[in-house]
Order: C-alpha cells, then sequence, then structure tokens
C-alpha cells in the first residue's frame, strides 16, 4: 500500500482518521499502532515480524542502558545494539551484495538464496539505532512503555520513506499531543500537495528518463533530455512523500522536522547537502561523523571522517557498487570544497556556482539510477558527445516539445518563487477574500485530478521505497 494509491486514499486513510479521532486520548496510539503494523503487513507480510522483532530488541536495549547508565554494561549494551541492528541491515539488505562479490573475487561458486529487501528497513533501523544512543547519551529518557516505542518506530506516515525521525523530536507527542484545526488544515493541503507532486509531476517526468534510455535514436539532446528528467522525478518524488508524511503527522498531532529545503537552488555541493534527505545528513553527522572527531582533529584523521562517512551514505541507499560510487563521490567534491572550493565559488557570480552545482548533481543522478556503473558510463559518455552520436535527432526534439511545459513548470516548482508569490498574495488585504475563498476550491480540484489519474494508472511506488 502506497500514499499514492486509491485504496489508501478513500480506504485506509479514512477509516484510520475516524477510528482515531472518535477514540478516547488514551487508546489513541493502540489505533495509530495497529493501523500502522496493518499497513506495513499490506506490503511486507512475511517481514511484519522482522519490523517487530526490531522493536522488542530495541525496546530490551533502551531499558537496560537507562537501568545501568554510566555503568560498563551500559556501553556494552549499546555498543551491541548497534552491532545487532547493523547486523540486520547486512543480513536482509547486503548479503546479496556481498556473497555475489566475495564470489566474484575469489573466483567461487557460493550458493545462496537471494534475500527480498524488506521495505523501509533502512529508515525504521535508522531511527531504532537513533533512539538507544540517545538514551545512552542521556539525551533521552527510555520508553517504559513498549507500544509508544513501537509507535514511534512504526508509524506509518514515515514508516517506509522517511524522513527519518529522531525519537527526541517527538518524544513528548507520544504520550501528550495537541490536535487543533489549524494543525488538521495545514496537514491536509500538504499532503494534497505531495500528492500532486508525486502523480502529476514525477511520475510524468519518470517517463523522460525512460525514453532517453530505450531511444533507437541517440543523441547528446535525448541523453541529456532524461539526466534532467529524471533529476527532477527523484527530487519530486522524494519530497513529496516527506511532504505526505509530514502532512499526516501534522493531521495526527506530530510535527515531523523538514526534510527538503529547495535543493535545486544549491550554490555548492555542501549547501546541496544541506538542503537535501536533510533527515539523512543530520543523522550520519550525529553518530557518525561528529564520534569519529568530525573535523576537529588532523586534516588526514578528517579526510578519513570524510570518506567513512559518505561511503556509508552511498552504501545506505544500495546494496550495489554504484550506490557505493556515488556517495564517495560526493565526499571527494565536499572535501575539495571544504580545501579550496569553496573559496573559489564565492569569488565567481552566482551562475557560475549555480551551474557547477546542477551539473554535478545531474551527473551524480545518471551513476545513481543506472542498473551499474557500466551503464552509467555509457550514458555520460552519450551526455558529453563521446559516442559518435548526434547532437540532436528528430526524436529528441520531438519529446522535448512534448515535455518542455512539464520540465518548465517542475523546474520552477523546485524553487522558492511559487512559495513567495503565494506569500505576497495572501498578504495582499484586497485579495484575502479572494483567496479564501478558492484555496479550498484549488486543494478539492487537484485531489479530483490526481484521483482521475489513481484511477487510470497502475501501482506507482515511491523511488525511495527500494532503500
Amino acid at each position: 500500500m502506497v500514499f499514492s494509491s486509491i485504496t489508501f486514499l478513500y480506504f485506509f486513510l479514512p477509516v484510520v482518521l475516524v477510528l482515531y479521532f472518535i477514540t478516547p486520548n488514551k487508546f489513541k496510539n493502540y489505533i495509530l499502532l495497529i493501523a500502522s503494523l496493518f499497513f506495513y503487513f499490506c506490503g511486507e507480510p512475511k517481514y511484519t515480524l522482522l519490523l517487530i522483532a526490531s522493536i522488542t530488541i530495541n525496546y530490551f536495549y533502551g531499558i537496560l542502558i537507562e537501568k545501568h547508565r554510566g555503568a560498563k554494561i551500559a556501553k556494552c549494551a549499546v555498543v551491541s545494539s548497534i552491532i545487532a541492528n547493523l547486523l540486520l541491515l547486512v543480513v536482509f539488505k547486503y548479503s546479496n551484495f556481498l556473497i555475489s562479490n566475495i564470489s566474484y573475487i575469489f573466483n567461487i561458486d557460493i550458493k545462496f538464496v537471494k534475500i527480498a529487501l524488506p521495505i523501509g528497513i533502512s529508515f525504521y533501523t535508522f531511527q531504532a539505532m537513533s533512539y538507544v544512543i540517545d538514551v545512552y547519551r542521556g539525551e533521552v529518557k527510555a520508553q517504559k512503555n513498549v507500544f509508544n516505542l513501537a509507535l514511534y518506530i512504526s508509524l506509518f506516515p514515515q514508516l517506509i520513506a522517511g524522513p527519518i525521525v529522531r525519537y527526541k523530536t517527538i518524544n513528548n507527542e507520544l504520550t501528550h499531543r495537541n490536535h487543533s484545526f489549524d494543525d488538521f488544515a495545514y496537514g491536509v493541503k500538504r499532503f494534497v500537495v505531495g500528492l500532486a507532486k508525486k502523480v502529476l509531476l514525477a511520475n510524468a517526468l519518470g517517463e523522460i528518463w525512460k525514453l532517453a534510455m530505450y531511444t533507437e535514436q541517440p543523441s547528446v539532446l535525448f541523453y541529456w533530455l532524461g539526466a534532467v528528467g529524471f533529476t527532477l522525478q527523484i527530487y519530486f518524488d522524494f519530497s513529496a512523500y516527506s511532504d505526505m508524511a509530514i502532512g499526516l503527522g501534522r493531521i495526527l498531532g506530530f510535527h515531523f522536522l523538514e526534510n527538503f529545503n529547495y535543493p535545486y537552488i544549491s550554490k555548492s555541493i555542501t549547501e546541496f547537502w544541506r538542503r537535501w534527505h536533510i533527515s539523512l545528513g543530520t543523522w550520519f553527522r550525529d553518530y557518525l561523523y561528529i564520534p569519529l572527531g568530525g573535523n576537529k582533529t588532523t586534516k588526514c584523521k578528517w579526510l578519513r571522517n570524510i570518506f567513512i562517512v559518505w561511503f556509508c551514505t552511498g552504501f545506505w541507499h544500495g546494496a550495489d557498487w554504484n550506490f557505493i560510487i556515488w556517495g564517495t563521490g560526493f565526499g571527494v567534491i565536499l572535501a575539495a570544497e571544504k580545501l579550496f572550493l569553496l573559496n573559489f565559488l564565492k569569488k565567481v557570480p552566482p551562475v557560475f556556482s549555480h551551474v557547477y552545482t546542477l551539473a554535478i548533481i545531474i551527473f551524480s543522478f545518471v551513476v545513481f539510477n543506472s542498473s551499474n556503473i557500466a551503464d552509467a558510463a555509457q550514458y555520460m559518455k552519450g551526455m558529453v558527445g563521446l559516442l559518435n552520436i548526434p547532437v540532436f535527432s528528430k526524436e529528441a526534439l520531438y519529446y522535448l516539445g512534448s515535455y518542455k511545459v512539464l520540465i518548465i513548470l517542475a523546474a520552477l516548482c523546485s524553487t522558492p518563487i511559487p512559495l513567495h508569490i503565494a506569500k505576497r498574495i495572501s498578504k495582499n488585504c484586497k485579495l484575502l477574500p479572494v483567496v479564501n475563498y478558492l484555496e479550498p476550491i484549488i486543494y478539492i480540484a487537484l485531489l479530483i485530478v490526481v484521483t482521475g489519474f489513481l484511477i487510470d494508472s497502475s501501482f506507482n511506488p515511491f523511488l525511495y521505497f527500494r532503500f
């Protein structure tokens, strides 16, 4: 079950919301927990027990650490909890990759059963780890109620594809939530915006990459068209899920932190990673980079820390070499920016630094979205004209004409411009009555249009479901 489905929109969500709001406050968490486990069961019935096992293991680790705070047993417990959580990832996410590479390197035939990736395992495992580590650090107290902790880890709005919510962010709201009409209205609007971004923009943009990949008339223009299409698609796809998760959370009384902040307006890769997938970047900063020493160490150790963090960032995204190269490549660029590039970028016209950043982002997502390194290299050769293909082709020009409005609209919506326009209109006293009248009509119209697309379409999962 995905947010952008008729089943979720018109069956699951209405039933859950009705039950939630008619239930007394002291029982609301049980309704949400049952709904969250059912939501996960609908997508991964055989791995629901794995999710419950993760919750149980981390619950007892939290209690153990709280009980023996400051003692050696607490340190042993937090280390073993990290090992246990990482072991879950190794077995269920990375075992296929590791075994196949060992077989290739040592030229041996290892018989093994390929394990299907449990959806959301990277997200809920990182949430569970951050909880136990924060308990050990004394930043939060261990949750004594196992059902409350289970709700934190499995809460359906952010269970499958984030944001990665810290326990300390919603700790108080697990037991004391305020529900208001303003929060409910904001949540509905945020959810509808995310739904529209996914269905009307991301899904349509995804077709451009497919056309470029399988064209019989390759050209430099077509390769660039596909790369730009995917770069826009992944932003609208992933940020749409975050919008919907934040919106659903607000409806239910939770305040999740933002996960995106217009990353494509960045003028450096350093700035880009402050704006893109914020919850993942801050997780690695707080639980890996800083504990390793961060930048408060020698230059060699700092470079080591950068390499480790970005190797892990790439590997977190997927068990394949293209993700590892994608992550470590960003690490190299970030190190270069810190050492000398940022000073240079500050001196050049902003348009130059913006083009530099976008070019790296576009090429990086070619690596990210390719099946393997060879395919990525071949595609990038096509983008720079090294495949002995024409710059233009009739097919490329045709699809450029067909998709130009969508690309321009998507590019515009990836900036704060529409939001600034909306704010200026809402502040105009003369237009305020019109805005108040039209706003609900616009959101209802968006929902109707999206519903029409969903009825006419097949299963359309979010890109980050595979992570």
